[in-house]
């Protein structure tokens, strides 16, 4: 019998990263499930209310996300429990369920990490649930997972320095960011504007003053044409109200199609907290963003022609095939690699020599 695997699954985002993996992984039985807890005060909060609707744990996620899977055909066990894994791969460190502690792990970065707050470093110093931060700014950080797949160089020294053991940390690249000249070819319509790619932070509980982004964002187009795409989980009806009050009266406003095409045919781009900022990056568009710019550069993901889903399956791959235990694999497989990027480098050398 083949070995089985189990994909957790967030956004839709998260979700089709996932799949793009276990595509890669046809040898293995592979199963998905939405992230899960087996914390009682968060299943409470999460089954009896709405606080945590915007969260990739929530019904509302959930539903998603496995709508897209059952497209795909794909096998979904939510709460993995109908078979004994031998590994997990993970989109999220913040919550790993006790009963997947005892199974090998893997980290896929999912996109941007969002920016420390006081309240991230209260949590990281008192060592309190990283969930509570109710934001991302810890994943990544918690050294729980036995692999960590990085976007980039950037996001493995920032992950380690923010107490992730660098040992555990390979730059894989992330699957949707990776590959950003494939948007270039697309038939949007619309071209030469100012875009904006709105963040859900209200809808997460965290404050903003958006009529004066909106403000900010029509200085910053200066006269050009402005496009708005605003985030999935957004209150449309406001947003929109908000948009169509304070800016010219030929704003487009979208609140679906395919983003990073958008992101390709604009002329400079505005975001607040959101990963597709890298797209805009990676095209060479000015960009603007809540986070330091000069910052997201080093951070900026791969570029490796939409490759990370196969490196990051080679790495699952590898290590659910090892015999032996889990630092083991580590020395193994870090002089595996040197070895054969020593090869790839003297490879080049000799060529340009002949």
């Amino acid at each position: 019998m083949s070995k089985k695997i189990l994909f957790l699954t967030g956004s839709l985002n998260q979700t089709s990263q996932m799949y793009q993996v276990a595509s890669a992984l046809g040898e293995f039985d592979c199963w998905f499930s939405q992230l899960f807890t087996d914390h009682p005060l968060v299943n409470f909060l999460k089954n009896k209310t709405r606080l945590l609707d915007k969260t990739i744990i929530s019904e509302p996620h959930r539903k998603k996300a496995e709508a897209y899977l059952k497209e795909r055909d794909c096998a979904i066990d939510y709460g993995g429990s109908r078979h004994r894994y031998d590994l997990i791969v993970c989109c999220s460190d913040l919550i790993v369920p006790a009963p997947l502690k005892q199974t090998r792990t893997v980290w896929i970065q999912e996109g941007m990490i969002d920016k420390m707050t006081l309240l991230s470093r209260i949590i990281k110093a008192l060592r309190l649930p990283p969930t509570w931060c109710f934001n991302t700014s810890l994943n990544g950080s918690t050294n729980q997972c036995d692999l960590y797949c990085a976007a980039s160089d950037g996001y493995r020294d920032y992950i380690s320095g923010m107490g992730t053991d660098p040992g555990k940390i390979w730059v894989t690249g992330t699957p949707n960011y990776d590959h950003a000249a494939q948007f270039l070819d697309n038939d949007f319509p619309y071209h030469d504007y100012v875009m904006v790619a709105t963040t859900d932070m209200r809808e997460t509980a965290r404050p903003e003053n958006r009529v004066r982004f909106i403000k900010k964002c029509v200085a910053i187009a200066a006269g050009r044409p402005l496009l708005f795409k605003l985030h999935p989980n957004e209150n449309f009806d406001r947003a929109i109200g908000e948009i169509r009050q304070h800016t010219p009266e030929d704003t487009a406003i979208f609140t679906e199609g395919n983003t990073q095409h958008m992101i390709a045919n604009c002329s400079e781009l505005i975001t607040q907290y959101s990963t597709v900022v890298y797209t805009g990056i990676a095209l060479g568009k000015k960009v603007h963003s809540y986070f330091d710019v000069r910052q997201l550069k080093r951070l900026s993901p791969l570029q490796n022609g939409g490759t990370s889903a196969e490196q990051i399956a080679t790495l699952c791959r590898s290590f659910i095939d090892f015999d032996g235990p889990v630092q083991d694999f580590l020395h193994q497989y870090k002089e595996q690699q040197d070895a054969a990027l020593l090869y790839f480098i003297n490879e080049k050398e000799q060529s340009y020599a002949g």
